[in-house]
């Protein structure tokens, strides 16, 4: 069950920003909610549609809202789409579409339908195709009247600068990790003390990270990729051991999280490691940002892929680790 968007950590600065924006003369018809995946922004959008699109005297329903459009990945393909009809499981596009935004760019030439406001949000904004991001900053540039724009952006940098800089930007700080203790306290309460400190480690400061970490159960894989840093695997035996302990044919979701979290493993080394070596973790948190930027459009083997990772991390403890 989605939790009330009052109930997320680090959102008070947002809220006091965005309601004075509200009691201003004149709101800003774009924005830009900018922040790492996993710390609320959906929630906050929705919750924030709600409030610009209320108005006194009009009853406002308790589900859906006809005038919040929310966008965001579609069916994979024709085959796709005629699953969701017919209320199967179906595969996502794994990028926001230009004909999703023509369509909707149809749909703002008609009035709201309860007030004069209606408010779309793209979820993220930072996967719009190349021809879907210029669709949309024709409608950026000439908003129709009535209209508001709210941008989810996991990696900001990834928008177009034109969209950059026709928005207001909304930042939404990473979690404390006292604060990241009771919330896997509260929505996970299985998980051991244990478990909730390699997931704190390893979502960097993101509530849903550390949630999908206990979920995911990456805690073996988290404790092998932190031997391999320390030992290597001149043998391949622990490589083997990862392989394994992501299974055979995990789901992709298993896959980008592990990549995520070889990252933090990196990164809290490179936090306590003396600066001569600081360069060589340095290129390896580079491969693994480059193997997260193509997992999601490449069609990587799983086997081959967590290999791979296991390969980088063990590069670091100085040993024969060549694949």
């Amino acid at each position: 069950m989605t939790r009330p968007a009052a109930d997320y950590i680090g959102h008070a600065q947002a809220w006091a920003e965005w309601r004075r924006a509200m009691a201003g003369e004149r709101m800003h018809h774009g924005w830009i909610l900018s922040g790492q995946k996993g710390v609320g922004k959906s929630a906050f959008a929705l919750a924030a549609a709600r409030e610009l699109v209320a108005e006194a005297g009009v009853k406002q329903p308790e589900g859906d809202h006809p005038d919040i459009l929310y966008i965001s990945h579609g069916p994979k393909d024709d085959k796709e789409e005629k699953k969701r009809q017919d209320g199967k499981p179906f595969e996502l596009a794994r990028s926001i579409r230009v004909k999703q935004v023509r369509e909707l760019q149809q749909r703002l030439t008609t009035r709201p339908t309860l007030g004069s406001r209606r408010v779309v949000i793209f979820d993220p904004a930072d996967d719009l195709e190349k021809g879907a991001a210029n669709a949309l900053l024709k409608s950026l540039e000439e908003p129709p009247a009535g209209t508001h724009f709210l941008l989810i952006a996991h990696r900001i940098g990834r928008l177009l600068p034109t969209i950059r800089s026709r928005c207001r930007v909304l930042d939404f700080p990473r979690v404390s990790d006292a604060d990241m203790d009771a919330v896997l306290a509260r929505e996970a309460p299985q998980a051991s003390a244990a478990m909730r400190a390699a997931a704190i480690a390893a979502a960097s400061g993101s509530p849903g990270a550390a949630i999908d970490f206990v979920e995911l159960d990456l805690g073996a894989i988290h404790q092998l990729m932190q031997v391999l840093v320390e030992r290597g695997d001149p043998d391949f035996s622990l490589r083997g051991q990862l392989a394994a302990a992501m299974g055979a044919r995990p789901k992709r979701e298993k896959q980008f999280a592990a990549i995520e979290l070889a990252r933090a493993v990196v990164a809290d080394r490179l936090a306590r490691t003396p600066k001569r070596a600081i360069p060589t973790l340095v290129d390896t948190h580079s491969a693994l940002v480059k193997l997260a930027g193509q997992a999601p459009t490449a069609n990587f083997d799983a086997g081959l892929l967590i290999m791979e990772v296991g390969t980088l991390l063990a590069g670091l403890a100085g040993r024969k680790a060549s694949a």
